[in-house]
């Protein structure tokens, strides 16, 4: 994916916060550059991708037809199958005709519920969303308020005890995590439900009861990365000549640290962030299976397991889709906070 890189540019002190109207006026032609970007990437990626997963599903023995008609079928009942589906077509045929109407939002039905892939998604789609904003949520305001800390402390006790807790928890897979979590909040002090998912719109109370568990496994990564990150650029920005400007003209220490010297730390932290995002997203998959989610991930399992191909073909493009989308969303984040950032191709 296509980040920004923030160039060490230095906003004097007591600089006016709103930006030129000129600069106001660039930032939606700033923002289409990297929309341009991230879909001259993405749109390769999921033509290879679902290619790659059709290609898999043809080299295979499985015939979906049938396991769909069972053990009593007779060659003419599954070629009559086959032809249903359309698998009796030349691949590449088969490919592109799915391609064109997945672009009108049609993936598709399932193999063996008939059901329309775009339902299946739908009921999924918000357990994996709502858990990855509370997974981004704790690891912004956790890996934030460390690095910010330790950053303030440079050197001291407290910025020793972050980096050494960073550097610690960065080594423990999330599932590993996840199965600690667990076994602490739902067998030694059972205070939290050890699986399951209740919809936000039913219930936020029992929602955040079930989703808190798996949001922190998912989040201490991301934690860690962001804190030691931000504790080391928000270092480079307190040693900067216009925060001794700042501290002779006599501004609060408040407004120094978070009105100039973290605006321009926050660049580097909010990419690592943006790069977290893809790995938190392919992570959730080994969290549904822990904590029992009925997400994307595992949805996509139980139709790799009986071959239902439109079903992981969805799964893979949603899944394609939020990280393209997230990517956007941290480019955008970027471009507000730092308005000198420059974009760069990685």
């Amino acid at each position: 994916m296509t980040t920004l890189e923030i160039s060490p540019a230095v906003e004097p002190a007591g600089a006016a916060a709103e930006p030129p109207a000129g600069r106001r006026a660039g930032w939606g032609r700033a923002f289409a550059r990297p929309l341009r970007s991230a879909l001259s990437v993405g749109i390769p990626v999921v033509l290879l991708s679902t290619f790659i997963t059709y290609a898999m599903g043809a080299l295979t023995d499985t015939n979906p037809a049938a396991q769909v008609l069972g053990e009593t079928a007779t060659p003419a009942d599954i070629d009559r199958m086959n032809h249903y589906f359309g698998l009796d077509r030349p691949l590449l045929v088969q490919y592109f005709s799915w391609l064109g109407r997945a672009l009108t939002g049609d993936l598709g039905r399932s193999y063996f519920t008939t059901l329309p892939v775009t339902d299946s998604i739908t009921q999924a789609l918000p357990v994996n969303v709502s858990i990855a904003v509370l997974s981004v949520l704790l690891a912004v305001l956790v890996g934030g308020g460390l690095g910010i800390g330790a950053a303030l402390s440079s050197g001291g006790w407290f910025d020793r005890a972050v980096t050494m807790l960073c550097s610690a928890v960065a080594t423990v897979p999330p599932f590993v995590v996840g199965i600690g979590l667990i076994v602490l909040f739902s067998v030694t002090v059972p205070i939290l439900p050890s699986g399951g998912y209740v919809p936000f719109t039913e219930d936020p109370g029992q929602w955040l009861r079930f989703a808190i568990l798996p949001s922190i496994a998912l989040s201490v990564d991301a934690a860690a990365g962001l804190a030691r990150q931000l504790r080391t650029s928000l270092v480079g920005e307190l040693r900067a000549n216009y925060i001794t400007g700042a501290d002779v003209r006599g501004l609060t220490r408040r407004r120094v640290v978070f009105g100039h010297a973290l605006r321009n730390a926050a660049g580097p932290a909010l990419t690592l962030l943006g790069y977290s995002i893809p790995q938190l997203i392919g992570a959730m998959v080994v969290a549904e299976a822990v904590f029992n989610l009925p997400g994307l991930g595992k949805l996509g399992l139980d139709a790799a397991s009986k071959g239902d191909i439109p079903v992981i073909q969805g799964v893979l493009v949603t899944m394609i889709g939020l990280v393209v989308v997230c990517n956007l969303l941290v480019n955008a984040a970027l471009l507000r906070l730092t308005p000198h950032a420059k974009r760069q191709e990685r």
